[in-house]
């Protein structure tokens, strides 16, 4: 499981670098910490159970925000 967040941790580098060449420097300062955050926890050798746990509060955490962002700070289409 830990080896799975170093994967997710390489995904949001290549997105980061992606943003930053389209010169999108905030998404891209995004994808790069959570890049630092996911290779500090594929090192951290947790159990599967804390691993599993951690995931849904990431995912919890950024549909909130996305869910958020797109809804409020986007505006809807009138």
């Amino acid at each position: 499981m830990a080896r799975m967040f170093r994967v997710l941790g390489f995904f949001t580098l290549v997105i980061g670098l992606m943003a930053f060449a389209g010169e999108m420097v905030e998404m891209a300062l995004l994808f790069f910490l959570q890049t630092a955050f996911f290779v500090i926890l594929g090192y951290m050798k947790f159990t599967e159970k804390t691993y599993i746990l951690l995931f849904w509060g990431y995912m919890i955490v950024a549909f909130t925000g996305f869910s958020y962002w797109t809804i409020f700070e986007m505006g809807l289409p009138l």
